[in-house]
This record gives structure tokens, C-alpha cells and sequence, in this order.
């Protein structure tokens, strides 16, 4: 996250959301590697090096722990959203949100990403019925965020303008595709360049090819 969109969250504020992503990362890592059924509560608390009592004052369940990982990252995007310059064209600003998230430059090359059996296990866990409910309520309020932060940038209002509200459900649609083309490709699929390709045609209007 930048330094700007640092600032608009409190101290308080902060710890809170990163206990949560290391509760969630700790779940979704685990249930990857394990299987859903063989991972506990206690399992991810140890990996976290919390108590079980924090998860529990944290999460609810397994699902809602790895919803919460969505939900944390959109609101990132929101946060990087406010952040960027005022002049930059929307699109823009969205397109370097949403990669500053799901495909930092900075990050350190992770094998995991690029391993066909994490890729498996992470499909196996998103078709686990128990965390289905999780995630579409964790999408609502996601882009819920999401919509706010762009009536911010437009001067649109995201209780009455449909402008907000479809270009954040657009935002969430579009990653969506991106994870799902490369979890779903035969060879390894970097995710920047996909992710660069859909908001390009999104910003372009959809054209046909």
C-alpha cells in the first residue's frame, strides 16, 4: 500500500486489518497444502502464532477467515485508488490499484504461485460449498468499498449513481477472469500481464476482437 493511502487509516485501524490478512494468508496457505477437512482452527492459530482465542475474536470459521482475504485486498485497491494522483484518468488509477494488489512489481518471485499443485489445491479449496456463502457476502461488502472510493474520485454518489456501483462490480468481475484464466491455463500464466490485458479492453469499452 502507498504511503498516501497509509495515511487515511489509523494506527489502531492498520493492526487490525494485518492480524486479520495473517489470519486469512495462514488459512488459505494451510488449506491449500492440507486439504479443507484436515486443517483446524487450532492448526492456523498455531501457523499464525496467535491464540485460538484471536481467531476466534477475528473469524467466525475457516471460509470466513479466507473470505477476508478477498474482502482485505479490495479494500486495498480502494486505499491505492484514493491515493493516486487526481489527474490521472480513472481507468488508469484503477489499473495500477488493482496490480499494486494481486501483482506487485516488488514482490519476490514465489514458486508456489507458478506450481500446478497449489494452482489445484486452490481451486479445490474455492469449490469448497462452505466458503461459497463466505466469499459472496465478502465480494458485496468489497465492492461496496470499492464503489465509495470511485463516487470519491468521479463525484458520483455511491448510495444513488449507478456509475460507482457497476464500475466497482466491474473491477471485481474483471480480476475475477484474470485469477481464473491463469489458475485454469495449462503452463504457468504470469498474472500482471493478464490482469494489464482485461482493464486495457475494460478502459477501451470492450471492443470485439
Amino acid at each position: 500500500m502507498s504511503q498516501g493511502a497509509e495515511d487515511r487509516i489509523g494506527l489502531r485501524e492498520r493492526k487490525k486489518r494485518a492480524t486479520r490478512v495473517t489470519l486469512s494468508q495462514a488459512t488459505i496457505r494451510l488449506c491449500i497444502e492440507h486439504g479443507w477437512g484436515k486443517v483446524t482452527v487450532e492448526d492456523i492459530a498455531t501457523a499464525a502464532d496467535v491464540s485460538v482465542r484471536t481467531f476466534r475474536n477475528y473469524f467466525s470459521s475457516k471460509a470466513e477467515a479466507i473470505a477476508a482475504g478477498h474482502l482485505e485486498r479490495m479494500l486495498r485497491i480502494a486505499d491505492e485508488l484514493r491515493a493516486r494522483p487526481a489527474a490521472e484518468p480513472l481507468w488508469d488509477s484503477l489499473t495500477h490499484a488493482v496490480l499494486a494488489q494481486f501483482a506487485p512489481a516488488d514482490a519476490p518471485d514465489r514458486q508456489a504461485a507458478h506450481d500446478r499443485r497449489w494452482s489445484e489445491g486452490l481451486r479445490l479449496m474455492l469449490a469448497e460449498p462452505a466458503l461459497q456463502g463466505e466469499v459472496v457476502k465478502a465480494n458485496a461488502a468489497a465492492q461496496d468499498a470499492l464503489a465509495e472510493a470511485v463516487a470519491a474520485r468521479t463525484g458520483t454518489d455511491a448510495a444513488h449513481d449507478v456509475y460507482p456501483k457497476l464500475v466497482a462490480a466491474v473491477v471485481s468481475a474483471g480480476s475475477a477472469v484474470a485469477v481464473e484464466h491463469c489458475l485454469k491455463a495449462e503452463s504457468p500464466s504470469p498474472l500482471a500481464p493478464v490482469l494489464t490485458e482485461v482493464f486495457e479492453r475494460l478502459a477501451a469499452g470492450l471492443p470485439v476482437p
